[in-house]
């Protein structure tokens, strides 16, 4: 989803060989997730996290996961937004091997692609650099589906390697409690989880970040807050296709 670089949480802009239901997994190919974003009153856009197929990768098999975001108006007259972060998740070991990001905001661009060894335990960036990664290591992208298929318990932290912007960041996600919330796409019971990283991508804030996942089988992300610097971004899922 949008990726806010100074002021901001990465609006949410959120995998298939074999069977998804055989291997325990919370997702499958084609599910859609699509939802609104909102700074303060505003409606600031709308974007989706999609698991777009399946493609051969070094590591055999991987999920091609897919995150757009696009401002929509009044919003685009102050700070227009297109933003495309796409991952290739490993169907198998549940890691990444590449992650790109292509961010269109206001005045700013970026490109990045990022291709990961979990053999060597490095990642490559465009400009030559080889940093050393931790075994299983998530980018920021691939981060929120790896915690969907974790046991997720109240009062527990659960713990997951992390890799953004040429550095190794651990990342706590604490579990809060459950709450009952209701959103377009409809009502869910939900465990209220709080990611603790300072990184640019899918969980960084400065400040507190919250986010409610369903505590079905399925674990879908169904909302996001998020303090920033001026103000505060919603997140809310509109609606889920839940893939074949």
């Amino acid at each position: 989803m949008f990726e806010m670089r100074r002021t901001s949480v990465v609006a949410v802009a959120a995998l298939l060989l074999f069977s998804a239901a055989a291997m325990g997994l919370p997702f499958k190919t084609g599910e859609k997730l699509t939802f609104a974003v909102r700074y303060e009153f505003v409606k600031a856009g709308v974007a989706t996290m999609e698991v777009a197929g399946r493609v051969k990768c070094e590591g055999g098999e991987c999920f091609r996961i897919v995150s757009v975001a696009r401002s929509t108006m009044p919003f685009s007259l102050f700070f227009e937004v297109e933003d495309r972060v796409e991952s290739l998740l490993d169907v198998e070991k549940l890691y990444t091997w590449r992650y790109e990001k292509n961010l269109k905001e206001g005045n700013y661009r970026a490109r990045e692609v990022v291709v990961f060894d979990q053999r060597e335990h490095t990642a490559t960036y465009p400009d030559g650099r080889v940093v050393t990664i931790p075994e299983g290591v998530q980018d920021v992208l691939t981060s929120l589906y790896y915690i969907r298929t974790m046991d997720l318990e109240v009062g527990k932290s659960v713990f997951i390697e992390n890799h953004a912007d040429g550095k190794n960041y651990p990342l706590e996600v604490k579990v809060l409690g459950v709450e009952i919330i209701k959103v377009p796409a409809g009502k869910y019971e939900c465990f209220i989880l709080e990611p603790i990283l300072k990184a640019s991508g899918i969980f960084q804030h400065k400040g507190r970040l919250t986010v409610w996942m369903s505590t079905d089988p399925s674990h879908i992300p169904v909302m996001m807050k998020s303090k920033v610097a001026i103000g505060s971004i919603n997140v809310v899922l509109l609606e889920a296709e839940t893939g074949k």
